[in-house]
């Protein structure tokens, strides 16, 4: 949706703000939030430019191991949402996951209800999470489209209902992400609320080394690393990525990237570090109606 200029460009008092408290609020509906071990430690985020405000705050409850949230603000230039929910490992449950970075410019969004498991290989698991929330799709496909071209890795751990865009950053279009944000994490909240826990120690275990899977990716391949080096500098980048962002790739398990992604492998045993592997690249949403994969063989998990 381009929004156009009858949405009206965004104000001084634009902010990611709004998503944070509410999602919270619809949160504690439903559970006991209490500090996570994090919140302290990153609860002060000094940065390098007087115009940055760094926003951290992060929560557990008894069925979510990690609830989440940074925003960044710079007057009148950067909004930043990183927003994410990890359930503990007796479930199965996907991670809530929306990054929306905002300039003068435009927005780039990622809305998603990151899958633990390959929904191509784990149709179980497909049906089981997506098939009833496709028509969530349905809904945002024309006022949230496709995003424009996008790589086989930049696709991985993403579902079948994700919502990938590229917007005006009107208030208009803010309305509407605000909406879509707010649909998805209700939805995620009641597959929270209906999940029942794991007893099988080997589900168990399958579970959490997906989660570490996922985080070893995410901390390793996060768009947003260069931004946070930028602000506050590559160690308390590192660390805020690896201890906050991310936190559980150090205790969840005790595999490497490389161990997981062999195919990143150079000669010299480290990780190719560029952004995006040679592969396939997708113009339109590879996924049918039905949450099916149609992209063709691309190996993006």
């Amino acid at each position: 949706m381009s929004g156009g200029a009858a949405g009206g460009g965004l104000g001084a008092g634009f902010s990611y703000q709004k998503f944070v408290y509410v999602a919270l609020e619809q949160t504690r509906l439903r559970t006991a939030l209490a500090p996570h071990p994090s919140q302290e430690r990153f609860k002060f985020i000094k940065t390098n430019e007087d115009n940055s405000v760094f926003d951290a705050l992060s929560f557990s409850a008894p069925k979510i191991r990690l609830l989440r949230s940074l925003t960044v603000e710079q007057k009148n230039s950067v909004q930043v949402l990183d927003f994410a929910a990890f359930s503990e490992p007796e479930y199965d449950l996907p991670i809530f996951c929306a990054n929306a970075f905002t300039s003068p410019a435009r927005s780039i969004v990622v809305l998603d209800l990151n899958p633990l498991f390959d929904t191509s290989e784990h149709k179980d698991y497909r049906e089981k999470y997506y098939r009833n929330l496709m028509p969530l799709i349905d809904k945002y496909s024309e006022l949230l489209p496709w995003g424009g071209k996008i790589t086989s890795e930049s696709l991985r751990f993403f579902s079948p209902v994700v919502i990938w865009t590229i917007l005006e950053p009107t208030e208009a279009n803010h309305q509407i992400l605000y909406s879509a944000f707010m649909d998805y994490f209700k939805v995620w909240l009641e597959l929270m609320d209906e999940a029942v826990q794991e007893t099988s120690r080997e589900k168990i275990d399958r579970n959490r080394e997906a989660q570490h899977k996922y985080l070893t990716w995410r901390a390793e391949k996060d768009p947003g690393y260069p931004l946070l080096k930028k602000l506050i500098g590559e160690c308390a980048a590192k660390d805020l990525v690896r201890e906050f962002l991310f936190e559980g790739v150090s205790s969840l398990g005790t595999k490497s990237f490389l161990e997981y992604f062999p195919e990143y492998a150079q000669e010299d045993g480290t990780v190719n570090k560029k952004r995006s592997m040679a592969g396939k690249s997708f113009e339109a949403r590879p996924w049918d109606a039905h949450g099916q994969f149609i992209g063709g063989d691309a190996g993006v998990w």
